[in-house]
């Protein structure tokens, strides 16, 4: 496998490095103090930049109005990405790959202005008693047969998006009424839903461990009425969609992980090198420099389960194995990344401990991605059952 990268590959991580360093990494610590807001005026500048630098919809096809890029391009991106702390890169304007399946109507209303920056979408999956099993949510959307309407019932946690800008959102649930004995049973689907639709309302917003671009508030819809046309991709097909975005998620987070990491690493190294005490640089003491080796090791491995995982998706390989490669990418990356700030933050000392330097920061946002589009726990279960199912060899081959 061939993970060159193309002159054209070069220039996307040049434009993204110099997005990231030229308009991400200047907000970092402003953002931090304000608590995870930004000033319109500093958004709408991030997204004017974005656009200008052609990282927008980056997954979308271009005929869509995206980039067109392969999995590997958007692995690249990503990379840089995970340079910046706070979740900035939230602010590009983009949207979740089930939008890939709006149909003409809902692409002029959800993912037209999505692309443009002037709307913002989330995903509602996860609930109070349903968590990493699917099988137990409990939010229904009942047809009614008078007027054609669906009726959606349900509470929804970790809603991500961006505060401020969030409106609409991808709510996962099933249709029938699984209170009621019938022959067929609730079928997954997915709904577009506007916020500012009757029925819709925030319940709570809570703060988190990191200080994120993207919230994760909690909504209660109660008998909010959608035409049948709110329906994404088709009745029956959430699962399947769903774990679109979770494969493309997790791979995702693993290029941001790795790139986390090489940021890290490239802070600590200078502050180690520079750093006098007890007349020599204490990176000159095992102590300071082999944690960082170590991490140097995880760094590597990380970008190249993630790159490989990538490759395999763009040439076509069997789903369920790009699936597998994925989970070990997100499982690996995110324990690995964690690890690293935790030591680099040690090698910092008390600067390490302060907010306004991004080990802090780091130690703080990296601990999430253990959790959120599947534990750790999810993901070892995913490889284990794929190691039973793939083979060895194809699982890490």
């Amino acid at each position: 496998m061939d993970l060159t990268l193309s002159a054209a590959q070069l220039d996307l991580q040049a434009r993204a490095r110099a997005y990231v360093v030229d308009h991400l990494q200047p907000n970092e610590a402003a953002f931090e103090r304000a608590g995870g807001r930004l000033p319109a005026a500093t958004r709408d500048e991030l997204k004017r930049a974005a656009i200008e630098a052609r990282l927008h919809g980056g997954s979308f096809p271009r005929e869509l109005g995206g980039q067109g890029w392969t999995v590997l391009e958007q692995v690249i991106v990503h990379e840089q990405l995970g340079q910046a702390t706070g979740g900035l890169w939230s602010f590009i304007p983009g949207g979740y790959n089930a939008l890939v399946h709006a149909d003409v109507a809902q692409r002029s209303r959800y993912l037209e202005p999505s692309l443009r920056g002037e709307r913002f979408g989330s995903y509602a999956i996860t609930e109070p008693s349903a968590g990493s099993d699917a099988r137990a949510l409990e939010a229904t959307a009942v047809r009614d047969a008078a007027t054609g309407e669906y009726v959606l019932n349900g509470e929804k946690w970790f809603v991500t998006g961006p505060p401020d800008e969030t409106d609409f959102m991808i709510f996962h649930c099933l249709v029938g009424d699984p209170s009621l004995a019938t022959d067929e049973d609730p079928q997954p689907t997915l709904f577009l839903v506007d916020y500012d639709t009757p029925g819709v309302a925030l319940k709570h917003d809570p703060d988190y461990t990191h200080t994120f671009a993207d919230r994760h508030p909690q909504f209660v819809l109660a008998d909010v009425r959608v035409p049948a046309s709110a329906i994404l991709g088709g009745i029956g097909r959430a699962d399947e969609l769903t774990n679109e975005w979770f494969v493309e998620e997790r791979i995702h987070i693993g290029a941001r992980c790795a790139g986390a990491m090489q940021r890290l690493l490239a802070l600590a190294v200078d502050w180690a090198t520079s750093r006098v005490q007890f007349g020599q640089r204490i990176y000159d003491f095992q102590g300071v420099s082999f944690p960082l080796a170590d991490s140097a090791a995880d760094a590597a491995a990380a970008r190249l389960l993630t790159r490989e995982a990538a490759a395999l998706a763009d040439g076509g390989a069997d789903p369920k194995v790009v699936h597998a490669k994925a989970s070990l990418a997100k499982l690996f990356a995110s324990e690995a990344a964690w690890r690293c700030a935790d030591r680099v933050v040690q090698v910092f000392g008390g600067r390490g401990y302060m907010r306004e330097f991004p080990a802090e920061r780091y130690l703080r946002e990296l601990r999430v991605d253990r959790i959120w589009e599947g534990t750790s726990e999810i993901q070892r279960l995913i490889v284990a059952r794929a190691l039973e199912k793939r083979g060895v060899g194809r699982v890490v081959g």
